[in-house]
């Protein structure tokens, strides 16, 4: 599911918290094509960032937080540079990069990686991203400029062509839904789906 151009090439840069105190649909397109880091007690794991999904806060009816800010939402209330870590169907993790200014309510879905030292497993899909990367609730609200979970820039090429549809699973969202808010590298064999054709929504008269 990776490609041999997927290899870290040279030196990682670090990103920095100025990278993600930014909106987060600038945010989502630049990760496409960094690699993400997780330091565990079995050793260094390693993807690259292949699939993304920008969530744009509490007007965003697709957003956690457009149902305002609760125990669980925190973390993405926060200030930017840290994981929003949350739990679906009682069983799979999903990770977001929090981003904007402190109090936006704003991140970046992690949604496929493609594998680059000792991913556990599948990872094209946000549960089982964090599956092969061995994320779970533990790294609710981490800073993701430490040295245990972070994500970097190499000297890899440019990602290749970025493309968007909308996002996975938000068929709830209304208007929201069809916002094409999900980023990913056109024909990278490590993307979680192809769009699917979606039937154009009608107002009520």
């Amino acid at each position: 599911m990776s490609l041999p151009s997927d290899a870290i090439q040279g030196a990682c840069t670090r990103l920095d918290r100025d990278f993600y105190d930014r909106p987060a649909i600038q945010v989502a397109p630049d990760l496409l094509g960094c690699l993400m880091f997780h330091a565990t007690p079995q050793g260094l794991r390693v993807g690259r960032v292949v699939e993304v999904e920008a969530y744009l806060g509490p007007t965003d009816l697709a957003a956690h937080t457009s149902r305002g800010r609760t125990a669980r939402t925190r973390a993405m209330f926060g200030p930017p540079g840290h994981a929003y870590v949350y739990l679906i169907y009682g069983m799979y993790h999903c990770m977001n990069a929090v981003t904007g200014p402190e109090g936006s309510g704003t991140a970046v879905l992690l949604r496929a990686l493609a594998p680059v030292t000792s991913l556990d497993g599948e990872s094209n899909g946000p549960g089982k991203l964090c599956r092969a990367m061995n994320i779970t609730l533990e790294h609710y609200g981490m800073d993701l400029c430490s040295d245990t979970l972070w994500l970097a820039r190499d000297n890899a090429p440019a990602a290749g062509q970025i493309a968007t549809s909308p996002r996975i699973g938000v068929d709830y969202a209304g208007e929201w839904a069809d916002k094409p808010l999900r980023f990913y590298i056109n024909g990278h064999p490590a993307v979680s789906r192809r769009p699917a054709a979606r039937k154009p929504r009608h107002k009520p008269a």
